[in-house]
């Protein structure tokens, strides 16, 4: 098996210690490695009317950046193996295409930062890579593209990103090393941003540098999260052939990206990255993948039952286990959407089951409206309120919902939501939030005194659960709802993606799944 680099690291130092503690030429070499830190995540669809700002980032800067990564901490072997220079790293909800002034700003400011603190011997590039910008294609690529006008080709860049992310060629060149997740839920999210590090790290302590050899094979594959989850097959097994690959000698790391499938650009497709230092094993090994991926296309299926929202409703009444979860698919703001959409909201409110109180229990989370909370506020806690909610920023499907319920809880300093409140019609206890926030875990229910595990329904804004959620479910359907993540992908109406494209083209005659050798950046 392939050394780590914390195996390998400690021998690299000591070896350089070993044969010239007091030579001149030796302080060169056991001299830490100085790197950058910088990216921007975001997943963003150019099919909703929303548009993130500046302020949809949570953008972090200089030390606070460490929080980010658990092995980044003080006494931690990777913080201890360079001389890290954090510059900003912004990360902000699922959303609409991030605005030109936004993406202009943020993208300055950390190239003033990372121009301050130069030279650098390696950077450590954190994206999603589904990042949809107002003018802009493939802006991770126009990313790294001025970054390495800055810092130079010679500088290793370590990109880490998220499976549902783009790689683009210019992506693909301008990164020296390129990882992402591995899993779907990303539960193994941090353990992939820390082996971009260690590879890093790895790179450079052991004076290899840039690998000699990064095979690209683009995938005409455009499918929703929702269906290549990797806790099913043929995600699972997929998935299950990448690790056995960076074992192979000459390998250093290996990646499938199924790409996101709510951007409607030329990018926006599966890829299959392997990079290293032998040809034959590197371009092998893309292939196989592709390959892989390719002959599995036809069995990727949702990873739960699906159905309309009025069958998923008949379902869930007449189930026993609770909290029957309903995944309200279509305005998924974890996905992109804009999380404001009333359409079922509205449904649900109409279904005589839950208009009166001694109901069905069900609770719905959530949907934005600032005028109910600040209702809300001013009746208090058991207090009447009248005000509308919803659908300020995505009205195609339903206009803003007037919502007349009780106030049973509210609750302040939700680091996205601000404020939220619970509102009581009939049986169905409705969060709202003064800015819209997704519903993951169990503490964002019981913190408003709701009882998610007692609740005959639960309807989340989500697609595939995560782990929390899905651990907790009594059952569980994806209801086909509308919204700018709509899962019926064929009738989104795409125009710029590139075509023939599988499932859009479903008898597509035949495809290259040969590997592409991409130069590397220094060769520009």
């Amino acid at each position: 098996m392939k050394p780590l680099f914390k195996n390998s690291l400690p021998l690299v130092l000591f070896t350089t210690l070993l044969f010239g503690c007091n030579s001149v030429s030796s302080k060169k070499e056991t001299k830490k490695p100085r790197i950058a830190i910088a990216g921007l995540a975001i997943e963003s669809s150019t099919f909703s009317p929303a548009r993130s700002g500046i302020d949809a980032f949570l953008a972090r800067e200089a030390e606070d950046i460490f929080e980010y990564y658990p092995f980044l901490t003080e006494e931690s072997e990777q913080r201890e193996a360079a001389d890290w220079v954090p510059t900003l790293r912004g990360h902000a909800l699922p959303g609409g295409m991030v605005t030109r002034i936004a993406y202009d700003s943020l993208v300055g400011k950390t190239l003033n930062l990372l121009k301050k603190g130069m030279p650098y011997d390696g950077l450590f590039f954190d994206i999603h890579g589904a990042m949809s910008v107002e003018g802009v294609d493939d802006p991770e690529g126009d990313f790294i593209a001025k970054i390495r006008a800055v810092i130079g080709t010679e500088t290793l860049i370590s990109t880490s990103m998220d499976l549902h992310g783009n790689v683009s060629r210019r992506l693909a060149q301008h990164s020296d090393l390129i990882t992402c997740y591995r899993m779907a839920p990303h539960e193994d999210a941090i353990e992939s941003k820390q082996r971009a590090v260690d590879n890093l790290l790895e790179r450079l302590a052991s004076g290899k540098g840039k690998p000699k050899f990064k095979a690209w094979i683009p995938v005409p594959i455009l499918l929703p999260g929702e269906k290549t989850s990797t806790r099913i097959e043929p995600g699972k097994s997929l998935y299950a052939k990448v690790q056995p690959l960076t074992e192979k000698e000459g390998v250093i790391d290996a990646a499938i990206w199924i790409g996101y499938a709510w951007a409607d650009e030329p990018r926006n497709h599966a890829v299959v990255m392997v990079t290293g230092d032998d040809e034959q094993a590197v371009k092998e090994g893309a292939e196989i993948l592709a390959q892989a991926f390719w002959d599995v296309r036809k069995e990727f299926e949702f990873v739960a039952p699906t159905a309309t929202l009025e069958k998923s409703l008949t379902l869930a009444l007449k189930s026993k286990k609770k909290p029957y979860i309903i995944s309200d698919m279509g305005d998924n703001p974890t996905a992109g959407g804009a999380g404001d959409v009333t359409w079922t909201l509205r449904e649900l409110l109409s279904n005589k089951a839950f208009q009166n109180e001694s109901g069905p229990t069900l609770i719905y989370a959530s949907i934005p409206g600032p005028e109910m909370i600040e209702a809300a506020e001013a009746s208090g806690i058991g207090g009447k309120v009248s005000a509308k909610v919803g659908a300020m920023v995505d009205n195609r499907f339903s206009p803003p919902l007037l919502l007349n319920g009780v106030v049973e809880s509210i609750y302040k300093g939700d680091v996205h939501a601000e404020i939220e409140a619970v509102i009581r019609v009939g049986s169905i206890k409705v969060i709202v939030t003064k800015k819209r926030k997704p519903y993951h875990r169990e503490k964002d229910f019981t913190q408003l005194g709701l009882s998610p595990r007692g609740a005959d329904i639960l309807v989340v804004k989500i697609g595939y659960l995560v782990p929390e959620l899905y651990n907790m479910r009594g059952d569980w359907i994806m209801a086909l709802t509308p919204g700018g993540v709509d899962q019926d992908l064929e009738r989104l109406g795409y125009k710029r993606i590139k075509r023939p494209m599988f499932p859009m083209d479903k008898d597509m005659d035949s495809v290259n799944l040969k590997a592409r050798l991409i130069p590397a950046s220094d060769a520009l």
